[in-house]
């Protein structure tokens, strides 16, 4: 059985301050994921 791959998304620059943003404002990472739809690894350094 092949495992049917994600397209890789491409993020805007405002898309990821606004990431760093909520990071800040006391939105967790597992948050963030969830609610976005993120790969846990898009939200890494």
């Amino acid at each position: 059985m092949k495992i049917k791959r994600r397209e890789r998304r491409t993020y805007t620059d405002d898309f990821k301050q606004q990431m760093v943003t909520l990071y800040q404002q006391s939105k967790t990472r597992c948050e963030l994921v969830l609610q976005y739809e993120l790969m846990p690894s898009a939200l890494d350094i």
